[in-house]
């Protein structure tokens, strides 16, 4: 079998990945305000993609270009991009408009400008072009300051990945003036509420880059003649990656505000454009932001940023977005008195967003003022705005507690919220570190040292997700707290190691990137295969959100061709070909996309009867694998296994959010058969729900 047939590229499985979003969207059981909300996060989805993903090949395919590469994978990978970008954002654009006119069913109509100064005029009432005019007048206008583009502008250098923008001419018989207005949505709800026609029903909603462009002349008309203007919208997108020197005098804190700053003046990747946009207007910003490839450019939807979408208000009924729930208290936690006496009791396992995040932060905050607490230690990837975590831990600082923090400050787009976080921190008087200038810091750890009769006692919490108030309600994760002796040791000795990594360090029960990983998962992969060649029954089930790594994915082909049953549930990216007759025809995935945002690493290995479980903070992928500090735990806890093994099978019963990944990875939905519809996201939380009434009832009936 050619090498090329046994992986699927991660690229284009990542854009089947984004096509799954885009599939929610046009879900017409799925509330529509959170339909809207989908084509947000398909588009802001997008445009890391083409930050990071695409700009890598791009650089990789100008290396091929230059050694006189022709033809080259990379090159027909690019293509490939491109052309399912275009039939997504076809797709997109249809999707929209739908939902769009079915909004106004619900009594929310947004007035859309496309262009025809008469039919946005036609749309609104006299009186809501009046007060559109003194909402401009009294609150946009005085935001927005032209840039006036002449042979000296060097526009790239003006316009902003995250901006929104019109580039405008303003024209004569003689000449055309280009500008570039930048819609000051840092000052302004993007989503401006109208005032009502006369029917308290009805409900208004206009964009504000329409309204900037319905009165763009107001602008310009008192500076400048000209006969007529054309504006329109363009994005730009650039290469998220940058250089950081190996300058020996310089801190990686001053390395990283540098490399910010290149980051605001690199390559383009994309431009995209209002497809309506005239030709004359499209060769000036090729030239003026030299834009040699045409696969740099795009004609895409009018309204660029969509992303912002995800903030669209609902105007109606609570239907109309995702139906809220209380999530749950762990019993496990509120039977005791302190989070370190529940932990002494039992292990406990949460899992976001179906439990409370409050417990974690009570964790942090009970430790801040607990006298018999010495040391705190945890690792910082992202965290939330206002995070209660670290105001908890400058409390424990004054407190007098030694606590150190590991902060990541290469963690992508959080980059400057961590380095002032870091500084925050600093200041107040807490050990920061950055850990290892060669490795990101990706694991989810939490260590308190407590004095319990005179002994040093170490509680761990191991985490699948980031420290983050925020990602908690909307990430599903799993969150591990335990006292065990040997696996706390383990944890503190991961501290050690990002501390000292020239050290040696043995781990019998973590499973510690980029120490072991690689060797401890081919074993465990390698025990499967030689059982099930034994006829030992022997199975695999993995659920990550990507899995790429060749090493890792050649493993699983050996073990499906020696008779053992794989089943993968992976959100995003999958190279590894399913089903394939004498390759991977014991495999079989799905994913699944719904309301929450499936986060957790966990693998389960039958071991001869006695399942081993590890949930994990890593993917399955070289850089996961090999370059970042990642930490996979075990669960020994009997009910702990049970409860996360019972989850997974909830998945694979999914007949309603799970998807067929094939070896076309066309997105066809799980077959529903004449079983009964179920939905795991919700049946998972039924489960939990039910689990903690009998935990409940349990220690009521011991009280």
């Amino acid at each position: 079998m050619p090498h090329s047939s046994l992986y699927f590229d991660k690229e284009l499985s990542w854009l089947a990945f984004n096509e799954r979003v885009l599939q929610e969207a046009d879900d017409k059981s799925v509330p529509i305000v959170e339909r809207i909300k989908f084509l947000g996060i398909y588009s802001a989805n997008l445009d890391e993609f083409f930050r990071v993903r695409v700009a890598n090949i791009r650089r990789q395919v100008l290396v091929d270009t230059a050694k006189g590469k022709v033809n080259s994978h990379r090159g027909t990978l690019l293509s490939n991009i491109n052309s399912k970008v275009n039939s997504l954002t076809t797709k997109f654009k249809d999707i929209a408009d739908n939902i769009f006119d079915e909004l106004n069913q619900y009594h929310i109509h947004v007035i859309f400008n496309n262009g025809q100064e008469d039919s946005f005029t036609n749309q609104l009432s006299a009186h809501q072009r009046q007060w559109l005019k003194q909402y401009f007048d009294n609150r946009i206008i005085r935001h927005i300051t032209p840039i006036i583009i002449n042979s000296t502008t060097r526009l790239a250098d003006c316009i902003d990945d995250n901006g929104i923008y019109f580039l405008t001419a303003l024209k004569d018989d003689k000449k055309i003036q280009f500008s570039l207005v930048e819609i000051p949505c840092e000052e302004e709800q993007r989503f401006i509420i109208l005032p009502n026609r006369g029917s308290k029903k009805e409900k208004y909603i206009v964009l504000l880059d329409d309204i900037v462009k319905y009165f763009i002349d107001d602008i310009f008309e008192d500076f400048f003649d000209y006969q007529h203007i054309d504006a329109f919208s363009i994005k730009l997108t650039r290469d998220a990656d940058y250089n950081l020197t190996d300058e020996l005098d310089k801190s990686l804190l001053d390395k990283m505000s540098k490399g910010l700053k290149q980051r605001l003046k690199a390559d383009v990747v994309r431009l995209v454009y209002d497809k309506n946009m005239p030709d004359y207007m499209i060769k000036f910003l090729q030239k003026s932001l030299k834009i040699k490839a045409l696969d740099n450019l795009e004609a895409g939807v009018k309204y660029r940023n969509f992303k912002d979408f995800t903030q669209f208000p609902n105007l109606g009924r609570k239907n109309l977005e995702k139906p809220t729930f209380t999530a749950l208290d762990s019993q496990q936690f509120i039977a005791h008195s302190s989070v370190f006496a529940a932990i002494s009791e039992q292990d406990i396992l949460l899992y976001y967003p179906y439990y409370k995040f409050r417990h974690f932060t009570e964790f942090i905050r009970q430790a801040a003022y607990d006298p018999n607490v010495l040391d705190i230690k945890i690792n910082i990837y992202r965290v939330a705005k206002g995070s209660r975590i670290i105001n908890s831990l400058i409390e424990a600082v004054k407190n007098g507690k030694k606590v150190t923090v590991v902060v990541e400050l290469r963690a992508r787009f959080d980059e400057q919220a961590n380095i002032n976080w870091a500084t925050l921190m600093k200041d107040a008087g807490i050990h920061v570190e950055f850990g290892i200038d060669t490795l990101k810091i990706h694991s989810k750890l939490c260590l308190i040292t407590r004095l319990e009769h005179d002994k040093k006692v170490h509680y761990a919490h191991i985490g699948t997700g980031n420290f983050h108030e925020n990602n908690a309600r909307v990430y599903t994760d799993f969150a591990l707290f335990t006292k065990h002796k040997e696996i706390c040791q383990e944890v503190n000795q991961v501290f050690s190691f990002i501390s000292h990594s020239y050290q040696r360090f043995r781990f019998n029960h973590l499973i510690v990137s980029p120490l072991t990983s690689r060797r401890r998962l081919y074993q465990l992969i390698d025990n499967e295969t030689a059982n099930a060649e034994q006829q030992i029954k022997a199975e695999i089930t993995l659920k990550v959100n990507n899995l790429v790594d060749k090493g890792l994915i050649n493993k699983l082909y050996n073990a499906s061709q020696a008779g053992v049953k794989v089943k993968l549930i992976v959100r995003g990216m999958c190279s590894l070909i399913p089903g394939v007759k004498g390759q991977s025809e014991n495999i079989k995935a799905i994913s699944i996309v719904d309301q929450f945002l499936e986060h957790p690493r966990v693998m389960v290995f039958e071991n001869n009867k006695n399942k081993q479980v590890f949930i994990s903070s890593g993917d399955w992928m070289e850089r996961n694998i090999d370059h970042r500090v990642e930490v996979a735990c075990p669960i020994y806890d009997e009910n702990i296994k049970k409860r996360i093994i019972h989850t997974l099978d909830l998945h694979f019963e999914d007949t309603t959010k799970a998807r067929v990944i094939n070896q076309t990875q066309n997105n066809r939905y799980v077959a529903r058969g004449n079983g009964k519809k179920l939905r795991s996201q919700l049946a998972i939380f039924e489960y939990l729900s039910q689990e903690e009434q009998n935990v409940k009832e349990l220690i009521f009936s011991k009280s």
